[in-house]
């Protein structure tokens, strides 16, 4: 054996100096990473940003900010092929118009906002404009695709309120959402009434965490009400409030749930921002959406009506509310409203 064999040899990236380290700066955190940036790194390291700007004068955007500036007009029309999609003129201090050159490439460049680039409040509005248009449209997802072992019997095709759940549940959310969906696992879908789409798990033995990455998968750009349909007591007032205080902003807005003191994940909206989260958090080998819930950026809000969030999963549970349901009709037909 020679002294070489005795040398431990580096991987290549770390002979390369690449390194990774972490700060905590109390006010913010920092990451310090010496190796090659890839351009799907990048999109996945900015997948959770409301608003990204980037600088024309290295990338391309989907979208163009242009500040005029009559020193930089050379620059400018070097890259005025870049400019396929311009939401607003920014006027330096020494210009006073839109160049000519602008004008005829950009034919509807007078549609177009100009603002100085000293008018900060009035920068900011456009873009709080621009963020609203861009939110995402909510979809609602009835989950009924369970084989409700404990119960006993489908809770999915149990008639609380006159109709199927996995209907009635359904009904409630298109006061609400763009379009409704009925989650169903493989095999299912003949029986579910065809009024009702139903999008069929493809990320098969994960529960309620495949019909919510099921849902992402069908269309990714959309945010989605999830709901089981387990919650004999989910009331309109209660969604109504959860759609009110919703968040684009943060990967989901849900309630506190009283019962386990954390996130109730199927009484939730997600938004496309979780899709990531939720698969590298599979990928890490966790299938709790709850989990995701607790350990991402959510918007945590309390119930309106607590009993809202009980769900059923035992015939001594369902005994239970439906004495809570039977209460709550006593007291609407004897009052004209309905109180729980």
């Amino acid at each position: 054996m020679s002294h070489n064999d005795d040398i431990t040899l580096l991987p290549g990236r770390l002979v390369a100096g690449a390194s990774l380290d972490y700060t905590d700066q109390v006010n913010y955190q920092q990451f310090n990473y010496q190796n090659p940036v890839y351009p799907y790194q990048l999109k996945q390291q900015f997948s959770s940003a409301d608003l990204v700007l980037v600088n024309g004068n290295h990338q391309q955007a989907k979208a163009q900010v242009v500040i005029i500036d009559v020193n930089k007009e050379a620059s400018l029309q070097k890259r005025i092929g870049q400019l396929n999609n311009v939401q607003l003129f920014l006027l330096a201090d020494n210009a006073s118009e839109i160049p000519d050159f602008i004008q005829e490439v950009i034919p509807n460049w007078h549609q177009i906002p100009i603002l100085k680039v000293d008018e900060r409040e009035k920068i900011v509005a456009f873009f709080e404009a621009a963020l609203k248009l861009a939110k995402p449209v909510l979809n609602g997802l009835v989950l009924a695709g369970g084989k409700s072992t404990r119960m006993g019997f489908d809770k999915g095709a149990a008639r609380w309120h006159g109709k199927q759940q996995r209907y009635y549940m359904a009904d409630l959310l298109k006061n609400f959402c763009r379009e409704v969906y009925i989650s169903g696992r493989p095999g299912q879908q003949q029986e579910i009434d065809p009024a009702y789409p139903v999008i069929e798990d493809t990320f098969t033995g994960l529960g309620p965490y495949g019909a919510i990455l099921s849902a992402f998968r069908e269309q990714p750009d959309t945010a989605w009400l999830i709901i089981a349909c387990d919650l004999p007591l989910m009331d309109e007032a209660t969604l109504r409030n959860l759609v009110a205080w919703r968040n684009s902003s943060s990967v989901a807005t849900a309630y506190h749930s009283p019962v386990t003191d954390f996130p109730e994940p199927l009484i939730a909206i997600w938004e496309p921002k979780s899709y990531p989260v939720l698969l590298s958090f599979l990928a890490q080998g966790y299938s709790c959406p709850r989990k995701v819930l607790i350990n991402s950026d959510i918007t945590l809000l309390n119930a309106p009506q607590q009993e809202a969030l009980t769900n059923v999963n035992t015939p001594e549970e369902l005994e239970k509310v439906k004495s809570m349901i039977h209460h709550t009709i006593i007291a609407t037909n004897e009052s004209g409203f309905t109180t729980i």
